[in-house]
């Protein structure tokens, strides 16, 4: 299972990430991140045209970065828990800077107050 943020952000499956901040993994910047993966079904691929297909969330990771390192606080694939995660259906392509520098492009949304309901989520969860 990939433990690192980069590697996370990298896979090849879809996925939505939902920061704080822009996310610039190569600078001291304190910031918390979620990626949520989408779960893929016929009729979703681009986009859902008439609204066929739907979006499930599969997995949901959260991050805490400060100080130049990411660790991670939350992971969970359960379903009865990751249905509790919204899905930001404004996310847009969003660049970002891996921890080595690398440019990269992702989709996903600076949303800080989707990063505080998913904090309120997980606590509730507990």
């Amino acid at each position: 299972m990939p433990d690192s943020i980069d590697t996370i952000l990298q896979l090849p499956q879809r996925k939505l990430v939902v920061a704080q901040s822009d996310v610039c993994l190569d600078t001291q910047a304190k910031n918390e991140i979620f990626i949520l993966m989408v779960e893929e079904s016929r009729g979703s691929a681009g986009g859902r045209a008439a609204g066929s297909g739907h979006r499930r969330l599969e997995k949901v990771y959260g991050f805490a970065c400060d100080g130049g390192s990411c660790t991670k606080f939350f992971e969970s694939g359960e379903q009865a828990k990751v249905d509790h995660f919204d899905i930001p259906y404004s996310a847009v392509a969003m660049d970002i800077k891996l921890s080595d520098g690398r440019p990269y492009v992702v989709q996903g949304i600076v949303a800080p107050d989707s990063v505080a309901s998913y904090r309120s989520v997980i606590s509730n969860l507990k």
